[in-house]
């Protein structure tokens, strides 16, 4: 029994012995951590990801290309911004080029007025006679036209000096507009000879104006203005003031042509007499 107990300490002392031993030689075999940072152990804590997808494994490499995008990152922010300040320096160049022709060529002869008249030479004494002429005619007819309205007891009457307002009205704003356009002052008052039959129309009232302001501003003023676009034809020399004065006859006319109509109904005699 002594004996038996002598070898299981033995063997239990033994054992012991083993695992220390163990342990020591596998303490022996571990090798200690790397301090460099260059260990295959842990391979992505040293250099950095290239653009490709690769890893660089050592410090130096990963420096070196770290550096190289930097700079080419620079370079390349230095080429764009530059390119960018020379696109810029050289379109605001040709915008204002372009500005500056558009303005030119806006400010040249030939341009059309908001009044649909165009800019050109200067008008001769005749064509500046027939515009004014033609301004004279229609604004006596507008403020004869006017004064029927209020004062005429016939609706017939009345129809025809609305339609001397709208006609001549129509017809005094182009002469306005191709007058400005040209350089030429019209007259802005009535002259002696209309101012003296608005005086005279100014006293009647009901069928006396009636008959009257038809043989008068209607049949009188109509031929004395048909008579002037006959005589100026003959003399004006701008096509543009010969256009207006074309454009002004067959209204002329046809207004002569109704007011005697109307005044020899009225009076049973010879209209104007």
């Amino acid at each position: 029994m002594q004996k038996n107990k002598s070898l299981k300490g033995l063997l239990a002392v033994s054992a012991v012995a083993a695992m220390f031993s163990a342990f020591g030689v596998q303490a022996q075999t571990t090798p200690a951590p790397s301090q460099t940072g260059t260990s295959s152990a842990n391979p992505n804590m040293a250099g950095k990801t290239t653009p490709e997808g690769t890893i660089d494994n050592t410090n130096s490499t990963g420096m070196e290309n770290r550096a190289n995008q930097a700079s080419g990152m620079s370079g390349a922010s230095g080429s764009t911004q530059s390119g960018q300040a020379t696109g810029g320096a050289v379109g605001g160049a040709q915008n204002r080029d372009a500005t500056g022709s558009m303005a030119t060529g806006a400010s040249g002869e030939g341009q059309t007025t908001a009044g649909g008249a165009t800019a050109g030479a200067k008008l001769s004494s005749g064509d500046q006679k027939a515009l004014k002429d033609m301004a004279m005619s229609d604004m006596a007819e507008v403020a004869t036209g006017k004064l029927a309205q209020s004062k005429a007891q016939s609706a017939e009457v009345k129809a025809f000096a609305q339609q001397m307002i709208d006609d001549h009205g129509a017809a005094l704003q182009k002469v306005q507009a191709l007058a400005q356009a040209r350089g030429v002052t019209l007259p802005t008052e009535l002259d002696a000879k209309h101012k003296a039959m608005s005086a005279k129309l100014e006293k009647l009232s009901g069928a006396d104006f009636d008959k009257q302001y038809m043989a008068n501003a209607g049949v009188k003023d109509h031929k004395d203005t048909h008579a002037k676009l006959v005589a100026n034809a003959k003399k004006i020399k701008d096509p543009e003031v010969k256009a207006l004065a074309d454009q002004h006859m067959p209204v002329v006319e046809q207004h002569l042509k109704a007011a005697e109509q109307m005044a020899t109904a009225k009076s049973g005699t010879t209209a104007g007499k």
